[in-house]
């Protein structure tokens, strides 16, 4: 009896068990850099614009307090992308980019469905924890829940700029992230265009390109102004330069012939490529959108 015992106590976990251990903990990270990112959001928005803070009186231009807002969430996206988390889990924390990478083949069905639960539920867990730090302070005029909403150019420049901005970042990590020589500075250019959207088409939309990161305001904020928007623009902005991309490259590029067919090597080798999550012992090894080589 003792000896069984023993047996059951000291053996390994199964396939099944490590596999879905390990698929919990990557939805986990994606609600989790979500989630911080959302922190960040509110907190720096709180710090730059609520009416009574020092950076208000200190810098009366909101020209200048926007880029020091951009600025601020391109630090943080590069933080989370470059965290050990972001590198397990590929640093989506971005249902339009979960969607794209499904439509190319990097990610199955159900995977991509828990990874999308994960960061709707992440973001708001970060504006949730962030109502608990700041309370009242993040409803003021100027923060308003860092919410999303149609700016100076009414719904049509909304929609365009979310559009252009979700295109614009798809593509330059398609372009990058296939360059073994460009691929290490993917996380810092996307940090880059997250601070110049953030100054100058925040005013335009609000910057989004993100649905749950828009539902995540709107929910405490009760303000759903257009909210299609968010959820078809960034998705079909990021989905159009993958089409692109399939269309030129397929989901299965033949042998490499330089230089264009290497450029679909190069993609499957450091784009997120865990379609088929397997467990340690079949050898799993993590891929990420950023790897480095």
């Amino acid at each position: 009896m003792s000896d069984n015992t023993t047996s059951l106590r000291t053996s390994s976990p199964t396939p099944q068990t490590t596999n879905l251990r390990h698929q919990l903990l990557l939805y986990l990270c994606e609600a989790t850099e979500l989630g911080l990112f959302m922190l960040s959001a509110c907190t720096f928005a709180v710090l730059l614009f609520h009416p009574a803070s020092a950076a208000v009186r200190t810098l009366p231009s909101p020209v200048v307090r926007r880029a020091l807002m951009g600025m601020s969430m391109g630090i943080t996206a590069v933080l989370i992308i470059q965290s050990r988390m972001g590198k397990l889990s590929g640093a989506h924390f971005n249902p339009a980019i979960t969607l794209t990478f499904l439509r190319l083949g990097k990610i199955g069905v159900s995977d991509a469905i828990f990874y999308i639960a994960a960061q709707f539920i992440g973001g708001i867990v970060g504006v949730g924890l962030s109502v608990v730090v700041f309370g009242r302070a993040l409803a003021s005029p100027g923060v308003d829940y860092v919410v999303t909403v149609p700016g100076v150019s009414g719904v049509p420049g909304a929609f365009t700029a979310e559009f252009f901005m979700a295109a614009l970042l798809l593509s330059v990590v398609l372009w990058t992230s296939t360059r073994p020589r460009l691929a290490r500075y993917t996380p810092h250019l996307i940090g880059i265009l997250i601070a110049l959207y953030v100054m100058l088409l925040a005013p335009v939309s609000g910057f989004s390109i993100n649905p749950a990161r828009t539902t995540a305001s709107a929910l405490f904020a009760h303000v759903w102004t257009s909210v299609w928007i968010y959820f078809t623009a960034p998705s079909l902005g990021m989905l159009l330069p993958a089409e692109l991309y399939l269309r030129r490259f397929g989901k299965h590029p033949s042998t490499p012939c330089r230089p264009h067919s290497s450029l679909a090597a190069d993609f499957h080798a450091h784009y997120f490529t865990h379609r088929h999550l397997t467990a340690h012992h079949r050898g799993f090894t993590k891929a990420s959108l950023f790897s480095e080589h």
